[in-house]
């Protein structure tokens, strides 16, 4: 009970230099000096045996259920009518999808890092952020989330409608090609964690002491800005735990045809949005005031 009371005691700041958002994470020597975080190791073994690891999974799927009911309600909402006018059409969907990750974002950051997304999540690892073993925790418990917040949208709207309004699930417009959808979901998801990265990082926080606050404000603002432009073309995916929710409870060929596309395209987006991050960002030399 020792170790767990200590956990408990700590918090997510047990780990602090490797949670990539929140005050705790991006502050150091009251945020004035700079100091380049150590990187994670691929694999911690101790990090098994404290509550704080699971804690932080436990914030990610209640992150991602909440993320997955949220939006994909208002999906449903929309689709349900014949004409976008009585509904809040593309911007409200928009809105949905980006005011959820800046909400969602603020309250786990400090518990988690607020990732919410696998692409995310692989993104920082690929940065040396976090370690193997909680990137694939993060990742199994958000598709877990995603899963369940997708199954009470579905419950809320019954089988049968729920079914025909096409479930929230991610497709390639017609009119569009595989290769669109997968350009769209690579750029889309790039925005993102280029985002994540530059809102959160360390130099950042040392110059300017409001950042850390700010940080969920950009990252929220961005997925509403990819969702504007990417959801005519695939719906906007940027997330493969949630395209992956919604494919699952909707479970028709719409939904599993071009599916891999919303894992192939967010992760190579994150892959080059961490190597933009090491190769140019970090690169550039840091001047104190």
């Amino acid at each position: 009970m020792e170790g767990k009371e200590e956990d408990v005691r700590l918090g997510a700041n047990k780990y602090a230099e490797r949670q990539p958002i929140g005050t705790a994470a991006q502050s150091q020597d009251d945020g004035k000096d700079y100091a380049e975080p150590p990187p994670a190791p691929l694999f911690e073994p101790s990090e098994l045996t404290s509550w704080s690891f699971y804690r932080a999974g436990i914030a990610e799927f209640v992150a991602t259920f909440l993320f997955l009911y949220i939006s994909v309600l208002t999906v449903m909402g929309v689709v349900k009518e014949k004409t976008k006018c009585p509904t809040v059409g593309i911007q409200g969907i928009a809105w949905a999808f980006g005011g959820m990750i800046f909400a969602l974002v603020y309250c786990t950051a400090g518990i988690s890092g607020g990732h919410i997304n696998p692409a995310v999540t692989f993104g920082l690892f690929l940065a040396r952020k976090l370690s193997l073993t909680r990137a694939i925790f993060y990742m199994v418990m958000q598709c877990l989330g995603a899963i369940c917040g997708a199954g009470v949208v579905k419950g809320f709207m019954g089988k049968t409608r729920y079914t025909a309004l096409g479930g929230g699930a991610n497709s390639v417009a017609h009119g569009y090609t595989k290769g669109d959808g997968l350009g769209a979901e690579i750029i889309g998801t790039f925005v993102l964690v280029y985002t994540v990265f530059s809102a959160t990082d360390a130099k950042r926080s040392a110059r300017d002491s409001h950042v850390p606050i700010l940080a969920p404000l950009p990252i929220g603002f961005a997925v509403f800005l990819v969702h504007l432009a990417t959801i005519p073309i695939t719906g906007t995916g940027i997330n493969p735990a949630r395209s992956l929710g919604a494919a699952i409870i909707f479970n028709k060929d719409k939904g599993w045809d071009d599916h891999w596309i919303f894992w192939v395209g967010p992760f190579i987006g994150a892959a080059l949005a961490a190597l933009y991050h090491v190769v140019v960002i970090r690169a550039i030399p840091f001047k104190s005031k």
